[in-house]
C-alpha cells in the first residue's frame, strides 16, 4: 500500500492554513498543521496585505509538517482570493505591500476605464464580471495615480503566483487566477493586448500563463535549509481558491449548480465553454478559468463576509463563537427585514452592524433591535440572493439545474444550508467543508501522477468525505418573501 502525502496552503481574506492531504486506499484524508489570521494592513487610509508575513507562516507551516509531525509532503501548492497583485523590481524584489481588493482607490475606477473601452465591448472581450476590484481596474489606478511602485516594477504577479515564486523562484501567472483579472481572453491562455494599451500598462510585466498542475519546479536551497525540507516540487495548482474548491464538488454529471461558501459566495455552474451574450452580461455573469478547460460561469455574492465584519464589530462587547450567533437568529422574528448582501455599502463599511441599519432605514424597513435578528437578516437575505441568481443561472444555462452543491467553510453552516434549499426550492447538498484546500491537494496529486482525471478527483472526493443534504421546506412563504427580496435589491 502506497501512501502519498500533499500540503495545501489555503489562505482567504480572513485566515490561512496548512492542510496535509494523505492518498491512501483510494481515500484522501485530511490533518490541519497550521492555522493563522489574516488581515488587511491600514496605512494611511489605504489597504494592503503583509505578504511577508503571510510567507512567513506558510514557511512555519511547511517546518510544522516535517518537524512536528513527522512528514515530509511530496509537493506543496498556494490558492488565495483573486484579483490582486505584487510587483516586482528588476532584481526580483516585492515593491511595497501589494494593496488588497477592498482599498478604495477602485471606487471610480470602472467609470474611468469605461470612458476609454465601452462596457460592452470591454465584456466582449473578457466575458469577466465588473468588480471595482478586478486587477484590470486596480492597474488603471496604479497608472492613474503614478504610482511609483508602477513605474519601478519588472514584473507583476498574482498573489499566489507570488507566494510560489517566493518559494521556487519561478515566476509564472497560474492561469485560474490570471482570468479573474479582465485581462484574458475568454477561455483562452492569451492576454489582451488591447486592454494594456487602454490603460497604458505595458503587457510584458505579466508572467507566462500555465495550466493548473504545473510543477513549477523544486523548493529553493535557502527554503530547503530553513525548513529542513527536502527539495520537493513547488505546484501552480488551481490557484484562485474557487478554482480547487470548484474541482472538489463531489458531483457527476451536469445539472448542478455550486456555491462556494465563506468570506464570498461564489455561486454558478460548470460550462465546457464560456458563456457571453449581452443578456449575461446585463447579468454581470463571470467566465472564469477552471480544471481540465472548463469554465466557471457564476456571480461573485457578498457572503459572510457580512457576518464576519458584523462579529468584528460586536467583538468589543462580546466574542460570540459561531453556534451561539445561529442560536440567537433563530430567537429573532422572521424575514423582518431584508438586504440587498451585493449593495456597495456592505462592501468595506467599516461598521458594518450600522451600515444594515442604513440600509433598512433607506429602503423603508424596520431595523433590527438586536445582534439576533441582525443575523438572521444576513442569513434570510443571502439566500435570496441564492435564489434570484438562481434564477438568472436558469435563464442562461445551456443545461437544467436539479440540486446545489455547497462547499467550503459555510457547507459547516446547516441553517444556512436549509434556508438556501428553501428559498431555491432544490436540495442541497453539503460538504466537503475543506473544499478548497482539498481541490489544491488533488491538483498536487494529479501533477505528480497519484490521480489522472478531474473525474477521479471527483470520485475519490465523493468516497472520501460525507455529504449532507438538506431538502426545502416551507417553500409558499419563502417564496412571498423573494417577491418582497427583489424589490428592494440593487443588482
Amino acid at each position: 500500500m502506497t501512501t502519498r502525502n500533499f500540503l495545501a496552503f489555503d489562505l482567504g481574506a480572513s485566515s490561512g492554513r496548512a492542510i496535509l492531504g494523505t492518498i491512501s486506499e483510494d481515500k484522501l484524508s485530511l490533518r490541519e498543521i497550521h492555522r493563522f489570521d489574516n488581515q488587511m494592513v491600514e496605512i494611511n487610509g489605504s489597504f494592503f496585505w503583509n505578504i511577508f508575513s503571510l510567507f512567513g507562516e506558510l514557511k512555519t507551516g511547511l517546518k510544522k509538517c516535517i518537524h512536528d509531525f513527522g512528514i515530509q509532503p511530496e509537493s506543496l501548492g498556494v490558492d488565495t482570493w483573486g484579483v490582486d497583485i505584487v510587483l516586482l523590481d528588476r532584481n526580483g524584489m516585492i515593491v511595497g505591500l501589494p494593496y488588497a481588493y477592498r482599498d478604495p482607490r477602485t471606487d471610480q475606477a470602472m467609470e474611468e476605464v469605461f470612458k476609454v473601452v465601452p462596457k460592452k465591448e470591454l465584456y466582449r472581450m473578457t466575458g469577466i464580471q465588473f468588480m471595482q476590484f478586478n486587477t484590470l481596474f486596480q492597474l488603471h489606478a496604479y497608472k492613474r495615480d503614478q504610482s511609483p511602485q508602477l513605474e519601478t516594477a519588472k514584473d507583476i504577479l498574482f498573489m499566489p503566483d507570488a507566494l510560489c515564486y517566493l518559494f521556487s523562484g519561478i515566476k509564472k501567472n497560474e492561469f485560474s487566477i490570471a482570468s479573474t483579472s479582465q485581462f484574458l481572453k475568454p477561455g483562452k491562455l492569451v492576454y489582451e493586448q488591447q486592454l494594456f494599451d487602454a490603460i497604458g500598462v505595458d503587457i510584458s510585466l505579466m508572467q507566462e500563463l500555465v495550466l493548473p498542475g504545473t510543477i513549477l519546479g523544486p523548493l529553493k536551497a535557502e527554503i530547503q535549509k530553513e525548513t529542513g525540507s527536502s527539495a520537493i516540487p513547488v505546484v501552480a495548482v488551481a490557484a484562485h481558491d474557487t478554482a480547487s474548491a470548484i474541482a472538489s464538488v463531489p458531483a457527476t454529471g451536469r445539472n448542478w449548480a455550486y456555491i462556494s461558501s465563506g468570506t464570498w459566495s461564489l455561486m454558478g455552474i460548470e460550462s465546457d465553454r464560456p458563456l457571453i451574450s449581452e443578456e449575461i452580461q446585463n447579468l454581470n455573469f463571470t467566465n472564469e478559468g477552471g480544471v481540465e478547460g472548463t469554465t466557471r460561469f457564476l456571480k461573485n455574492i457578498m457572503g459572510l463576509w457580512l457576518l464576519q465584519e458584523c462579529r468584528r464589530t460586536w467583538s468589543s462587547e462580546r466574542n460570540y463563537t459561531w453556534p451561539e450567533m445561529v442560536e440567537m437568529s433563530l430567537k429573532a422574528q422572521p424575514f423582518q427585514c431584508l438586504i440587498d448582501p451585493d449593495a456597495r455599502e456592505f462592501l468595506n463599511p467599516g461598521d458594518m452592524p450600522a451600515a444594515i441599519a442604513a440600509f433598512c432605514l433607506k429602503t423603508g424597513q424596520i431595523i433590527p433591535q438586536n445582534h439576533g435578528g441582525i443575523i438572521r437578516t444576513i442569513f434570510e437575505s443571502l439566500a435570496l440572493k441564492y435564489r434570484k441568481t438562481l434564477d438568472e443561472l436558469r435563464a442562461v444555462s445551456p443545461f437544467e439545474i436539479e440540486k446545489i452543491h455547497i462547499i467550503g467553510g459555510g457547507s459547516n453552516n446547516e441553517l444556512l444550508c436549509q434556508y438556501a434549499a428553501n428559498a431555491t426550492n432544490l436540495p442541497v447538498y453539503a460538504g466537503p467543508a475543506e473544499a478548497t484546500a482539498i481541490g489544491n491537494i488533488m491538483l498536487q496529486a494529479k501533477a505528480l501522477g497519484a490521480v489522472s482525471s478531474l473525474e477521479e478527483i471527483r470520485k475519490m472526493i465523493f468516497d472520501s468525505f460525507e455529504t449532507k443534504i438538506f431538502y426545502p421546506q416551507n417553500a409558499d412563504s419563502w417564496n412571498v418573501q423573494y417577491q418582497r427580496f427583489k424589490n428592494i435589491c440593487t443588482n
